[in-house]
Parts: structure tokens; C-alpha cells; sequence
């Protein structure tokens, strides 16, 4: 018997970069499948238009793509917040598609009253605006670095019999400029927050799940990230008034590989069909 799945009332994803090497969409898509959500925000980076590629685009990304697309077919609420590697999806804005708008950014009311915003958070990124040569050259270096883990991720579990590793992550950790720029990034998104007197201020943008109270000039604001779906594969989930980082576990892992996908909306679907159409995406 299968478990139920888990009532979310807003279900926050950012990050997961389709179409690259590095994207865990096995992994997402099994967390897909366990939450129930009322309301999903996709903020930014869904899919990496920057290193697209026909030759690249492997049947559990477009799982991924057709999940979506049947929380769509069943009229649930889904917000396309664009970010920097999706950017030209912003002239679509304001666009709809069944149940799905594409924004730019998003407030939402809560339902005690509080007010949450919502963007990916690259218009923190001086580097985006003033060397983006720079920026796609590095996407180019991640992308590069993922796949060399995933390599030693492979050899790590399979054959050493010990844990994973990132090794991004630790390169992040270890490099103070890093530390720095990550830092600034949520102090800059608190300060921006209050400044539009916002009670939650929810990005994606810098692979960094988080969730903290932060003080700017006596005022308090509730900072979250998303985080993404290549290294850390984590979520936001608000239930019950309450707010959660979801990470996938070791224990999510051993039920994912236990388990058999299977496509949850038809290929000949005419939202599927139209979707395709628009952008482009070819299924292999």
C-alpha cells in the first residue's frame, strides 16, 4: 500500500536547473509524488535555458515537466517566478496557461495576515548585471564540477560504502569570499524586505537552503531559500501557518530507489501538447 501523500498547503521549489548534468530529477520527482500541495511556487532556474541542449534531456527531466503539468490538468495554483538562467521566459510574464501564470515576482497574504514576497534573487547579483559572459562561464565550471561529484558520489557509495560528499559545497564553505557573498546576499534580501514592509522574504538564486529570523534597524523578518535541487535538493514548505525546510533524506532515498516512476499526465494531453509547443522542449 502506498503512503499518503503529504498535505502542503504552499510547496516552494527553486533551482533544479533541467536540462544540465547535474540536475537530481529522479530525486525531485519522488518528492513530488509525496506532497500534496495547494499552492506551488516555482521560483526561477526550473529549467537552464543557458545550457540547453536537444542532445541533453533525459526522460526523468521531462517526468518532472508532465508532474507539473498534471498539477496543472487538476486546476492547483502554480506560479513560474523567472530567474537568471530561465530569463527568457520574463517575456512571457503575465502570461497564463491553465492554472500556471508566469511572473517576475510574487506577494502572497497568508492566511494570518502576514505578507510574503517572493523572487529568485539574481537582482543581487552585480556580477549578472556587469559581466554576464562571467556569470554563463561559470554555470559552464559548475556544471562541469557536479558531474565530476557525481562521478566520486558513485565510487563513494557504490564502492567505498560511505556517504556523499559535495564538493561545491565544501569549496563554499572554505572560500571566505564566498562566505561573504552569501551573507550579504540574505542581508540584502532582509533589508529589501522590510524596506517594503513584508513579513517573509523567500528567494532562490544562491543554492542555499536557509531559514532564519533576521533583525535590520530594530525591524525583524523572516528570511527564507529554497535551495535547489542539484546539491542539496530541498524545499519550502508552509503548512498550518508554519514554514519547514524540506531536505531529502537517506530514508527518501532508499524509498525512491524501491519504487518504480510512472508518467502522471498523458503525452497526448492537449496542456501537455501546447506547453511543448510553446517552449520548445523536446521529449526523449
Amino acid at each position: 500500500m502506498k503512503n499518503p501523500k503529504r498535505k502542503v498547503d504552499i510547496l516552494v521549489i527553486s533551482d533544479v536547473h533541467l536540462g544540465t548534468y547535474g540536475c537530481r530529477a529522479k530525486e525531485l520527482l519522488h518528492y513530488l509524488k509525496s506532497v500534496k500541495p495547494g499552492k506551488v511556487i516555482l521560483n526561477g532556474d526550473i529549467v537552464d535555458v543557458w545550457q540547453f541542449s536537444k542532445r541533453f534531456w533525459p526522460n526523468s527531466h521531462m517526468k518532472v515537466v508532465k508532474h507539473i503539468l498534471s498539477w496543472i490538468s487538476k486546476g492547483i495554483p502554480v506560479y513560474y517566478i523567472t530567474g537568471n538562467h530561465d530569463e527568457m521566459m520574463r517575456k512571457f510574464a503575465g502570461t497564463r496557461f491553465g492554472s500556471m501564470q508566469i511572473v517576475n515576482q510574487l506577494v502572497l497574504t497568508l492566511p494570518e495576515g502576514k505578507q510574503a514576497w517572493f523572487f529568485h534573487g539574481d537582482v543581487f547579483d552585480i556580477t549578472m548585471k556587469h559581466a554576464r559572459w562571467l556569470v554563463r562561464a561559470g554555470a559552464i565550471g559548475y556544471d562541469a564540477l557536479i558531474m565530476l561529484n557525481s562521478l566520486m558520489n558513485y565510487i563513494s557509495e557504490r564502492v567505498l560504502r560511505r556517504g556523499r560528499i559535495s564538493l561545491s559545497k565544501r569549496i563554499k564553505q572554505s572560500v571566505k569570499h564566498a562566505v561573504s557573498y552569501l551573507n550579504q546576499f540574505e542581508t540584502s534580501a532582509a533589508e529589501m524586505g522590510i524596506m517594503n514592509g513584508y513579513d517573509y522574504i523567500i528567494c532562490g538564486h544562491i543554492h542555499q537552503p536557509q531559514q532564519k529570523k533576521m533583525i535590520v534597524d530594530n525591524q525583524e523578518i523572516t528570511y527564507l531559500n529554497s535551495g535547489d535541487w542539484i546539491e542539496h535538493c530541498s524545499a519550502l514548505e508552509y503548512k498550518n501557518g508554519e514554514w519547514q525546510v524540506y531536505l531529502f533524506s537517506a530514508s527518501d532515498r532508499e524509498a525512491m530507489h524501491a519504487g518504480n516512476d510512472i508518467d502522471t499526465l498523458p503525452q497526448n494531453s492537449a496542456l501537455y501538447l501546447s506547453l511543448i509547443k510553446e517552449f520548445k522542449i523536446k521529449s526523449v
